[in-house]
């Protein structure tokens, strides 16, 4: 149990911090909308891997390209990261697109007009 708990903490501290870096602009890129927020974030069991999920409000295309841009800026997240993180190690991220806010909301509206 102790070893989920662990991995569970990284992975919340993990999903605050990426969050705080894209709310306050630490991440200087145009292409990176502060419209968007980390979903969730999965972790190996040896913390050395870590996928990050990244949604929003925005179209499918502006979504892919805030994720392009937060992977191509993934060494300068780890290393802000890596002072944060109190961990041996700093888990090497990947970005992916969510899509499930989106989607929930483009359901809630088909349920609202099946109602109507």
């Amino acid at each position: 149990m102790g070893d989920g708990f662990r991995i569970k903490r990284v992975e919340t501290l993990i999903r605050e911090e990426i969050g705080k870096m894209i709310l306050t602009g630490v991440i200087k890129d145009p292409r990176i909308s502060n419209l968007v927020s980390v979903s969730d974030v999965e972790s190996s069991r040896d913390l050395k891997y870590s996928k990050v999920y990244i949604s929003g409000f925005e179209s499918d295309k502006s979504l892919n390209k805030t994720v392009e841009a937060l992977n191509h800026a993934r060494g300068f997240i780890q290393m802000n990261l890596a002072k944060r993180l109190k961990t041996r190690n700093t888990p090497i991220l990947t970005f992916y697109p969510d899509s499930s806010i989106k989607d929930g909301i483009e359901m809630i509206k088909k349920i609202e007009d099946l109602n109507t």
